[in-house]
């Protein structure tokens, strides 16, 4: 559906003015939109993975990890595809509150595609650089957006997410190296093009979302704090967006 379609539909959670700064924008920060008991049901779940991720020494289709990742001294970078290791997740990702939300900016009709978990462990947590998701799970149409949920306050010494504002009407940027591998991220003469005004921090308290489009240009700071920055990731699309490959993280 077009912006204009979605926007005729009556909204169920937003603000009709939300909605139109997140189609102009193309992203949207809610602020304690989660509440407290849900919040303690996901970290508790949240605790047992990380204490399991205790169990490995290196990164497998469930846990990345950084090398320096310990038993004694865990350090995760992701839990892959949450929804599949414990029922909870699935209960949140497909909870009204969110799906509602979703339906208001992607229209009546839309389907889950995936989910994850980035931890950006403290005290050195890694960079994410400036991407755009449509790269990595190609459909066939731009319609596909994020909902992230802060698990615990975020704030900008934590390496909040960063978007650029407007970037989901721009280019597709190549996410290549000169050598024609895969690298995920724009390369440093598309960074050095993008004016560092339209670059936008939301930090959050926890149970905010940031939510941004697929095309959205956005990307993560180094977690220079003595706490991690778990950010629980549902991805959504309209039901008329089809995938063109199959689920890299599936």
């Amino acid at each position: 559906m077009t912006p204009d379609k979605v926007l005729a539909h009556v909204p169920k959670i937003l603000d009709q003015s939300e909605r139109e700064i997140f189609f102009e924008t193309g992203y949207l920060l809610k602020e304690r939109f989660v509440s407290g008991a849900w919040l303690a049901r996901l970290w508790e779940v949240t605790e047992r993975m990380i204490d399991e991720s205790r169990k490995v020494s290196s990164s497998d289709n469930k846990f990345d990890v950084e090398k320096d990742h310990t038993a004694e001294a865990p350090k995760l970078r992701r839990l892959t595809q949450p929804v599949d290791h414990d029922p909870l997740y699935w209960e949140f990702a497909s909870n009204s509150m969110i799906t509602d939300l979703a339906e208001d900016l992607l229209g009546p009709n839309i389907k889950f595609h995936h989910s994850k978990l980035n931890f950006k462990w403290f005290g050195g947590g890694e960079e994410v650089k400036w991407h755009q998701d449509i790269g990595f799970w190609p459909h066939t149409n731009f319609s596909p957006c994020t909902l992230g949920l802060y698990l615990y306050d975020c704030d900008d010494s934590q390496g909040p997410l960063g978007v650029i504002q407007n970037s989901h009407t721009g280019p597709l940027y190549d996410q290549y190296d000169d050598d024609g591998e895969w690298v995920g991220h724009l390369s440093n003469r598309d960074v050095a093009s993008i004016d560092q005004r339209d670059m936008i921090y939301l930090p959050g308290p926890a149970g905010s979302l940031t939510i941004h489009n697929c095309r959205s240009i956005h990307g993560s700071q180094v977690n220079h704090s003595s706490q991690p920055r778990p950010l629980l990731l549902n991805v959504y699309s309209a039901a008329d967006a089809m995938p063109y490959t199959h689920n890299p993280l599936g």
